[in-house]
């Protein structure tokens, strides 16, 4: 049996996070994940939108996904792939090279991104959303009504 694992926040979870899991669960045989807690995304200075055992449910809830662990600290993958008896680690491009030192103790495979998607963009467009003033988009619409009544 070849086991995979791979980790990550899971936060607003989209196609790029389900792209990720496919391909991780077709190296192998079974697909452990590492959903990071709430209180190592605050050590690595993250926050999640969406609480940690929300994004384990998830997670869990994928068909490609086999197991579920929290991943709490940087050093714990060691431990894991020990633990787990882990083939292959799994990673998103991203992290290309800062896992090779796991070498070592398996394979380590970075996987292409899914293009134009990603949490952290998609975060981004909240926060604009969320800081716009909606007084100013009122007096906007506003300005486009009376232009719009001068042209007719």
């Amino acid at each position: 049996m070849k086991r995979v694992i791979t980790y990550g926040t899971f936060d607003l979870f989209h196609i790029g996070h389900l792209n990720l899991l496919k391909r991780a669960k077709s190296l192998g045989d079974e697909l452990i994940v590492g959903v990071s807690t709430d209180e190592f995304n605050a050590i690595k200075g993250k926050f999640s939108f969406i609480p940690y055992k929300d994004r384990v449910e998830i997670v869990k809830s994928i068909q490609y996904v086999d197991k579920v662990i929290p991943e709490k600290s940087w050093d714990q993958k060691i431990e894991d792939i020990k633990k787990y008896k882990i083939d292959i680690l799994v990673m998103g491009d991203d992290w290309s090279g800062k896992f090779d030192f796991l070498k070592d103790f398996c394979d380590v495979i970075y996987l292409d991104r899914t293009k134009d998607v990603s949490s952290t963009e998609l975060k981004n467009k909240l926060k604009y959303l969320i800081d716009i003033d909606i007084s100013k988009v009122q007096e906007s619409i506003e300005v486009l009504k009376k232009i719009v009544e001068e042209f007719k």
